[in-house]
C-alpha cells in the first residue's frame, strides 16, 4: 500500500507541477500580444506624425504659394487698370486728333481762297501806294503769287510768307527809307537817291544834289522840289543811312487829302 501511495503522490505532484508551467504560458502570451500591439501602435503613430508633418509642410508650401499668386494677381490688376487708363486716354487723345485732323480740312476750305485774296489785295496795295522799294514790293508779290500754287510748300508755311509780307510792309511806314535808282524825268532817265518818309511822302534827289523832286500820289507823278528844301533833304538822305546823327530837318509834305 505505502508503495502505491508514494507513486500516487508522485504522480499527483507531476501533474501539478505540469499544471502550473501550463498556467505560466497562458498569462505569459496575452502580454506579449500587448507589448507587440502596443509597438505597433507607437510604430503606426510614428508613421502617422511623420505624414502629419509632410502634410503639414505641404500646406505650408501652398499657402505661401497661395499668398504669391495674390500678390502677384494683386500687381497684376494694378498693372492692367494702369494699361486700361493709358489706352483710354490714347484713345481720347487719338480721338481728339481726329477731329483737330478734321477740324483742318475744315479750315483748308476756307483759308486757301482767303489767302489768294490777301495776296490780291497786296498787289493792289503796293501798285496804289507811294513808289518806294517798288521793284522789291512787287517781287515779293509776284513770289507768293507763285508760292500758292506750289504742291511742295505747306498751307502752313504759305501763310506764314503771306503774314510775313504784310508785316513787312507795315514796318515801311515806321521809318525813314533810302535807296537809289532811276528816275525818268521828261523822258530823261536820272540816277536818284529815293528818301520815303514811311508811307507820308517820297523825295528823290540827283546824286549831285543840285536837283530834287516830290512824289504827288494825286497825280502820280513826279513835282520839282523848291531849291530851299535841297540842303534839308540831303540832310534827311545822310539821316536815312546813318552817315549823320538823328536830327530834325524840315521838308513839305502832301496835304491829308493828297494822301488820302
Amino acid at each position: 500500500m505505502s508503495k502505491v501511495s508514494n507513486r500516487t503522490k508522485i504522480a499527483t505532484a507531476l501533474v501539478g507541477a505540469l499544471a502550473l508551467a501550463s498556467s505560466n504560458l497562458v498569462v505569459a502570451d496575452p502580454l506579449t500580444d500587448v507589448q507587440k500591439a502596443d509597438s505597433k501602435i507607437h510604430a503606426a503613430a510614428a508613421s502617422s506624425q511623420k505624414k502629419v508633418d509632410k502634410y503639414f509642410d505641404q500646406a505650408q508650401d501652398m499657402l505661401f504659394e497661395y499668398s504669391s499668386v495674390a500678390d502677384e494677381r494683386e500687381s497684376l490688376k494694378a498693372y492692367n487698370d494702369y494699361l486700361a487708363g493709358l489706352v483710354a486716354d490714347q484713345e481720347a487723345t487719338m480721338k481728339s486728333i481726329q477731329d483737330d485732323i478734321n477740324g483742318v480740312d475744315r479750315l483748308r476750305q476756307g483759308v486757301v481762297p482767303l489767302m489768294f485774296k490777301m495776296v490780291d489785295a497786296l498787289e493792289q496795295f503796293v501798285a496804289l501806294d507811294l513808289p518806294f522799294n517798288t521793284e522789291t514790293r512787287q517781287e515779293r508779290v509776284e513770289n507768293l503769287k507763285s508760292l500758292l500754287n506750289t504742291a511742295e510748300v505747306t498751307l502752313a508755311e504759305k501763310y506764314r510768307l503771306i503774314l510775313d509780307a504784310y508785316n513787312i510792309e507795315r514796318e515801311y511806314g515806321r521809318f525813314l527809307g533810302i535807296e537809289t535808282g532811276k528816275l525818268n524825268i521828261d523822258g530823261k532817265e536820272v540816277l536818284v537817291d529815293f528818301l520815303n518818309l514811311g508811307r507820308v511822302a517820297v523825295y528823290a534827289q540827283s546824286l549831285d544834289q543840285r536837283s530834287a523832286w516830290m512824289y504827288n500820289a494825286e497825280t502820280k507823278s513826279w513835282e520839282p522840289l523848291d531849291q530851299a528844301y535841297l540842303r534839308e533833304l540831303t540832310k534827311g538822305i545822310r539821316i536815312a543811312r546813318k552817315q549823320a546823327a538823328p536830327d530834325l530837318f524840315s521838308l513839305p509834305i502832301p496835304a491829308a487829302e493828297a494822301a488820302q
